[in-house]
């Protein structure tokens, strides 16, 4: 079989038949034509019978093809990512997230492995909608996923299917009138000022230097884990650069930050103490002052300050707050802090959450304001 290609884009026409080129205009066969549709599937038409016919039949479909409004290219770009599977789709979208940090990357990962993809992976992305989105809520809720994970999970889920609203996929929001996952507040267990005093004498000394920095500095338990003596840039001031990474059990940038990036914090003088007594009492490896007991070249581990915690709370000597975690204890610094009167944005800063929106949903009930408190301090300035 020989074919004729015309101009580029066009397409080509030929016979299915023995006859050469040279004979087709007196061969019986029919003329038939190839080229590529508008979603660009190469797609044949047959029953032409004269060249003619058959070029006038591609040149009719090129130019088609050209004058084609906007309209239906979004059809077609529909068609294309509206099939797509869930997994197929965010792989493709996941490329796109240039900007995030190796360890954003890691817990989008394991976000995507262990809650997303399980439950949505094998789902078409045109039959998303706000059932859909809280059906999935709801899968979490059910296996008792924690609330943090349950959030950063439909955030992840919210990134995608936007990007895919932007793509004109669904005619309708299909995260509209959903509930996001809320913290809740009576999971944000706080120890009293006695019990956190109990609560860090209760481990080794590396136990309560973490206690201290989570519930003095408001650090995390992998940015504690990190602390450095040089990293004491004033008297008052502690600069939070790099945190240990659960995943990797190595240094690495924090959460929500690129390397390099950091967040200042206030050091009270009792933690600074702390710092001070532990840096003297133990020394440092380049500043570090927690590493692996077994083999101090590497650092401080996870489980060091997790199988202490759980010892604790075994043995019924010290008295903790039902449902406290270790966490607890950077909760009390959100406590601290605002029952006295910082503002909550410094707040949010200093815990190096991602917004504000965070630390207000997490910490909203002991914000010591109310409308009824707000009106008598303004009455007072009027009055005045």
């Amino acid at each position: 079989m020989a074919a004729r290609t015309l101009a580029r884009g066009m397409g080509t026409f030929f016979k299915h038949c023995e006859h050469p080129e040279s004979r087709w205009s007196k061969c019986p066969h029919e003329y038939k034509i190839r080229y590529r549709n508008a979603a660009g599937k190469q797609t044949e038409e047959a029953g032409f019978e004269t060249q003619d016919r058959a070029i006038a039949r591609l040149t009719e479909i090129y130019n088609e093809k050209k004058a084609a409004p906007r309209s239906q290219a979004k059809a077609e770009r529909i068609q294309k990512y509206g099939t797509m599977l869930f997994e197929e789709y965010t792989e493709e979208w996941k490329v796109g997230q240039r900007h995030l940090a190796v360890s954003s990357v890691r817990h989008l990962d394991s976000l995507l492995e262990h809650h997303l993809y399980p439950a949505l992976g094998s789902r078409r992305m045109n039959s998303f909608d706000h059932k859909v989105v809280d059906g999935f809520i709801r899968t979490m809720e059910r296996a008792r996923t924690g609330v943090a994970t349950q959030a950063n999970a439909f955030d992840k889920l919210r990134a995608i299917l936007l990007d895919a609203q932007r793509l004109g996929i669904f005619t309708d929001n299909p995260l509209a009138g959903v509930k996001p996952p809320q913290y809740d507040p009576a999971r944000a267990v706080i120890p009293s000022l006695e019990q956190l005093r109990a609560i860090r004498t209760a481990g080794d000394d590396a136990f309560m230097l973490i206690v201290d920095l989570m519930s003095g500095c408001g650090m995390r338990n992998g940015e504690a884990a990190a602390v450095n003596l040089n990293n004491i840039v004033a008297d008052d001031v502690y600069r939070i650069t790099e945190q240990v990474v659960l995943s990797t059990r190595q240094y690495g940038p924090l959460k929500h930050r690129k390397v390099g990036e950091y967040r200042d914090v206030p050091l009270p003088a009792r933690i600074r103490e702390t710092v001070e007594w532990y840096a003297g009492k133990y020394g440092t490896v380049d500043g570090y002052l927690l590493r692996q007991q077994n083999d101090p070249r590497r650092p401080y581990p996870h489980w060091g300050m997790d199988n202490q915690w759980r010892r604790i709370r075994a043995s019924g000597k010290v008295d903790i707050p039902e449902g406290m975690v270790l966490y607890g204890n950077r909760h009390f610094y959100a406590s601290n802090c605002l029952s006295n009167g910082i503002p909550i944005t410094d707040v949010a800063e200093w815990m190096g959450h991602k917004s504000v929106d965070v630390t207000f949903k997490i910490y909203r009930h002991l914000l010591p304001g109310s409308i009824g408190k707000a009106a008598q301090v303004l009455d007072m300035a009027l009055a005045a």
